[in-house]
């Protein structure tokens, strides 16, 4: 305790002890110092410092009292950084499915086969097998092959003519490990063109042959959730 370190008031200290007197420098201002200037004066029984009537615990020097701390100011609170509203709805909010939208690659017939057949061309495995690997790093649930024919000839054997056709590439992509489930056929015969009415007058003939090339054509339609970059033939 405070009371049991302080040995005796000024007053009563000067009158027991006339060789004492009150602290005037700032360093030994609260305690008693002897009157030759030798600095604090202390018991001769306790070796404790003696405290003048203006001394406070503000005025405390070592060895004589311990020095009064200053309580260390409480560390500054963070305050927590809260994200606005809208930032935390679509925080939470679920990831929108992947839209499926259908990729369409058509081939000409030509390239895939000879003129009125259902074999494949050399060129036309090439064709495929650039079709297959494109497929290979894409994501798809179904791919349609669809065979087009040209006006010549009896509608029935065009119509027979653009089935062969679609199942060749199926049966082909198939070999390239395309699973065969994942793969529908279809044929249109002539109904479809694209030529106008009209374009290519006349019978049958190399002229009108080459002009009605873009009605023979092989189109696949993949449907998924991530495009086939194989370029529209």
């Amino acid at each position: 305790m405070t009371t049991s370190r302080t040995l005796i008031v000024a007053g009563i200290a000067a009158a027991l002890s006339p060789g004492l007197s009150a602290a005037q420098d700032s360093v030994h201002q609260g305690y008693l110092v002897d009157s030759y200037g030798n600095g604090i004066t202390t018991s001769s029984n306790t070796d404790l410092c003696w405290h003048s009537s203006d001394w406070t615990p503000a005025r405390s020097v070592e060895p004589c009292d311990p020095v009064a701390r200053q309580a260390q100011a409480p560390a500054p609170r963070i305050a927590a950084i809260v994200p606005p509203p809208e930032k935390i709805a679509a925080a939470a909010a679920p990831e929108p499915a992947a839209t499926v939208v259908p990729q369409s690659v058509r081939f000409s017939a030509d390239e895939l086969f000879a003129y009125d057949k259902s074999a494949l061309k050399p060129e036309g495995k090439a064709a495929l097998d650039d079709f297959a690997h494109q497929l290979s790093s894409a994501q798809y649930e179904t791919i349609t092959v669809t065979g087009h024919t040209d006006r010549l000839g009896s509608s029935e054997y065009n119509q027979r003519l653009s089935e062969r056709r679609a199942r060749t590439v199926k049966d082909y992509l198939v070999s390239k490990d395309v699973p065969a489930n994942r793969i529908t056929t279809d044929g249109k015969g002539e109904t479809q063109p694209v030529t106008q009415a009209g374009d290519c007058r006349g019978a049958k003939s190399a002229k009108v042959i080459a002009c009605l090339q873009p009605d023979r054509r092989v189109h696949a339609v993949v449907t998924g959730t991530r495009a086939v970059t194989a370029s529209s033939r």
